[in-house]
């Protein structure tokens, strides 16, 4: 994908994350690794309702701006942080409600389900740090390692996918494991998946289920 296709794709994706709930307001932020080596990134602070694909910045990986008319995310470092430790082509934040509930409560978020095999079988809670520091994106880095997915202490959620499509459905099926662990962790005390249970599921998952996307969870 180029950096003006991917411009656009971050308008019509965070459009998407609005009208699903998974972002409020200006929070939360998008970016795709163009085939041209650049990354585009949201800018910080603007509408996205009137964001258009010229507002969207385009920055090379040290974080210098090539294209925009506004400053980029205040997270920037943490998207050009993952881009270097990770060959993803997509990298989607959020501030969604159950992923900033269950931050607060857990370092890591408890197997209650199989659907976190999608997300590599593990979702680390990142420790604290304020926003935009090197030092947060040094620690969603590391929750990163080895899962699609993470959490950020008292602050939203990451997810990643080789496109932005798949990055946008990993952030779904994280809300949706947060939202239930929730509802099931306020009734009682959850049932969790053994190791050996976990590993049967992360063997039948493949890539194949990334070809039908969706913006609800897998019915299944």
């Amino acid at each position: 994908m180029l950096a003006c296709e991917a411009r656009e794709a971050i308008v019509a994706t965070l459009r998407d994350l609005t009208s699903s709930g998974l972002v409020i307001g200006t929070a939360g932020n998008v970016s795709i690794r163009a085939d041209d080596g650049l990354v585009a990134v949201s800018p910080s602070g603007m509408s996205y309702a009137a964001m258009s694909a010229e507002d969207v910045c385009v920055v090379d990986l040290n974080g210098v701006l090539v294209e925009g008319r506004a400053d980029p995310s205040s997270e920037m470092q943490l998207h050009l942080s993952i881009y270097s430790a990770r060959a993803v082509g997509a990298i989607v934040h959020t501030h969604s409600r159950a992923a900033v509930a269950v931050s607060t409560l857990v370092d890591e978020l408890p197997r209650h389900h199989y659907y976190i095999a999608q997300l590599g079988g593990r979702v680390a809670v990142a420790p604290y740090f304020t926003y935009g520091t090197r030092e947060l994106a040094d620690a969603v880095t590391h929750a990163l390692d080895g899962s699609d997915a993470a959490l950020m202490s008292n602050h939203g959620a990451v997810a990643v996918g080789a496109t932005i499509a798949e990055a946008r459905y990993r952030a779904t099926i994280l809300e949706w494991l947060c939202d239930t662990w929730l509802l099931a962790r306020a009734s009682g005390n959850p049932r969790l998946l053994t190791p050996d249970q976990l590993n049967d599921v992360r063997d039948r998952v493949t890539r194949n289920i990334y070809e039908e996307i969706a913006t609800n969870v897998v019915d299944d």
